[in-house]
């Protein structure tokens, strides 16, 4: 250590002539023997990996969690590009979230790719290769070595709990927020070397816009923070070793006065923090108090959770889309898991002269606390797309600690310990990149998805309703029903099972049972999209059994989701029709039928169209809309015998 530390300070003064020396040197070498090539073969190499291990999720299709309402049934989306998106993007807090950049990611998709997975999935592929590549570089930049840099980032490519965030197309946020927040790492560099409020204005743009596109960026003004500590070593605090770095020079600063450096970024995390609070709260996300999920319950997930991303990292098995929350977690689990956290820290302090030990556990600790769950949002007990951030912080210190370990108990043999780090090193990598192609194949479809959660996870009421909905989409309802009334089982509290529990009572006649369970949806649901479907289907048990105003009372109170039921629409036009009795009744019905069609384009619909325009005395669009009937049908007299049926007397 002494003999490499002499060789660097050797290497900073060296003389003019020798430097000329190693110039002709490098010449007479290879292509890529000067630090500048090396980087850029670090850096393709690192992006051709990452490429490859993430090919197969490029063959991956839309799954039922969240990709419908981010990506194929989010109408603002699928619209493309235009004014209305952008300022629809800005304003929404859909999904419980504010994030625009991330909306106008998916609606540029949209517009190039339309609904093709294939595009949309190339995409996330294509932004954590970049994010791979930033991560190397700015590592690369800060600490002056290039190996250990390059392993980071090579298992930040391919650590199988990445893949989340990279092969669900949902998650497009994850990998979009890290490339802003490598991007405001990269000049917060720039701008350490020289301080002035024109670097400081992009480093706060860069933030902001990591941000926009999702909250978890919240504590990245921390990560700045333990930058000034290590590598940049601008300031001191625990650490008494020398504060001089021998590779990225910069003006020693006082602590203090680097915390009021970052105020401005603090003031933007605390506009995020509070807008995502509203975002959530008002989405129904934010779960700060449940029966079965009060303080002590989540304090313990929060140790266990810490401890258990810990545990993937070094042996990812078991890995899916969701770990469901538990009941109860052993005591012995909750004491091994606060007893492993108290060591790593004890080790953390005791070798603080290792500076990188303390930046990356903090790192991990602090970028972690937003997602752990001391405010529990959503179902999840901990989420794999969590570690993208916080894991980096454990990559590091992982690999300076080992590279730094190794060479101590082996002074002597500086050269063949070096080998076999790097054959380590490549096994690990190659490793991993396994592990990570067979997971990234589990998000091919729902089937494969919700069945690999239910074979490594017990009591995942989510799990088995969105296997039970693949299997309706199959029209499998039967066997979809087992696991609705499994997810009931687990969560009675759950409305998602208990609103396709009432869909199969009311398909299966039993509209009592429907009207009670989509009741009682509406008693335990706050997402607004799924209490407009309970009203909306409680609105059509209504309309079967005739009793018109309660109907059309649920199907208002669905709001604008209706668009997301177009029954509503076709139930809304039949009651208009029955009333009927003058020709603006029937243009009422008519504009029911057009929104049916505008959704839902089929012939019964049209001809339901054609039927109350005519009546309405607008006979060349009735004659437009009978056209569209025939072009869309594969039997017309059937589906004339249909809309016949569904009016209630013959056109």
């Amino acid at each position: 250590m002494q003999a490499a530390a002499l060789y660097r300070k050797l290497e900073y003064q060296m003389p003019v002539t020798a430097a000329k020396k190693e110039a002709t040197l490098k010449q007479e070498k290879g292509f890529f023997d000067s630090p500048g090539q090396r980087r850029l073969l670090g850096a393709l190499f690192l992006f051709a990996v990452t490429l490859t291990v993430y090919n197969p999720a490029s063959r991956n299709g839309f799954i039922n969690f969240d990709d419908d309402r981010y990506v194929t049934d989010n109408l603002n989306v699928r619209a493309g590009l235009n004014s209305h998106t952008v300022a629809w993007a800005f304003t929404s807090t859909e999904q419980a979230n504010w994030h625009p950049l991330t909306w106008l990611s998916h609606a540029l998709d949209c517009q190039v790719f339309h609904l093709n997975p294939a595009g949309h999935h190339l995409t996330s592929i294509f932004l954590h290769a970049v994010d791979v590549v930033l991560l190397f570089l700015i590592l690369q930049w800060f600490t002056g070595s290039m190996s250990r840099s390059l392993v980071v980032a090579a298992l930040f490519a391919v650590h199988p709990l990445n893949v989340e965030s990279v092969a669900w197309i949902a998650e497009r946020k994850n990998v979009l927020c890290m490339f802003f927040c490598l991007l405001a790492l990269a000049t917060y560099g720039w701008y350490v070397r020289k301080p002035s409020t024109a670097r400081y204005l992009p480093l706060a743009l860069f933030f902001a816009m990591a941000l926009m596109s999702k909250p978890m960026a919240i504590t990245f003004p921390f990560i700045f923070l333990l930058m000034d500590y290590w590598p940049l070593h601008r300031i001191d605090f625990l650490s008494r070793t020398d504060s001089k770095s021998d590779h990225f020079a910069v003006p020693h600063l006082a602590w203090l006065r680097s915390c009021v450096e970052k105020l401005p970024l603090l003031a933007l995390s605390a506009a995020s923090a509070v807008v995502t609070v509203f975002a959530q709260r008002r989405g129904g996300a934010l779960l700060v108090a449940n029966v079965h999920r009060g303080w002590r319950l989540r304090l313990e997930n929060v140790v266990f959770s810490y401890a258990a991303y810990i545990k993937k990292l070094i042996w990812p098995a078991h890995l899916t889309i969701l770990y469901p929350f538990p009941r109860a977690i052993a005591s012995w689990e909750v004491g091994l898991a606060a007893a492993i956290l108290f060591v790593v820290t004890i080790a953390v302090v005791r070798f603080r002269n290792r500076r990188y030990l303390l930046v990356g556990w903090l790192w991990y600790l602090g970028s972690m606390l937003p997602m752990i769950g001391l405010i529990q949002v959503g179902n999840q007990a901990m989420a794999d797309r969590y570690f993208y951030l916080p894991g980096i912080g454990l990559f590091i210190m992982l690999v300076w600690g080992v590279s730094d370990f190794a060479v101590a108990i082996r002074p002597s043999s500086a050269g063949s310990t070096e080998k076999f780090l790097a054959a380590a090193a490549v096994l690990t990598v190659f490793a991993f990149s396994l592990v990570t192609r067979a997971q990234s194949r589990y998000w091919h479809d729902d089937f494969s998805l919700w069945s690999h959660a239910l074979a490594v996870t017990k009591d995942n009421f989510v799990a088995e309703n969105n296997y039970a909905e693949a299997l309706v989409k199959q029209g499998n309802t039967d066997d979809a029903i087992a696991h609705f009334r499994a997810a009931a089982n687990i969560e009675p509290g759950d409305p998602v099972s208990q609103i396709n529990l009432g869909i199969y009572a009311q398909l299966h006649g039993d509209l009592k049972q429907a009207a009670e369970r989509y009741k009682y949806v509406l008693e335990l649901a706050v997402d607004s999209q799924l209490r407009a479907s309970a009203y909306a289907n409680l609105g059509t048990v209504y309309f079967q059994q005739n009793d018109y105003e309660a109907a059309i009372r649920n199907f208002d109170l669905a709001g604008p989701w209706k668009r997301f039921f177009p029954i509503s629409f076709l139930d809304l036009g039949l009651i208009a029709e029955r009333k009927a009795k003058s020709s603006e009744d029937w243009d009422r019905a008519a504009d029911y039928y057009r929104r049916y069609v505008d959704v839902a384009p089929n012939d019964v619909g049209y001809l339901l169209l054609a039927h109350s325009l005519g009546r309405a005395d607008h006979a060349a669009e009735a004659n437009d809309a009978h056209q569209k009937a025939a072009q869309l049908s594969q039997n017309l007299k059937q589906a004339e015998q249909k809309a016949e049926e569904l009016a209630g007397h013959s056109f």
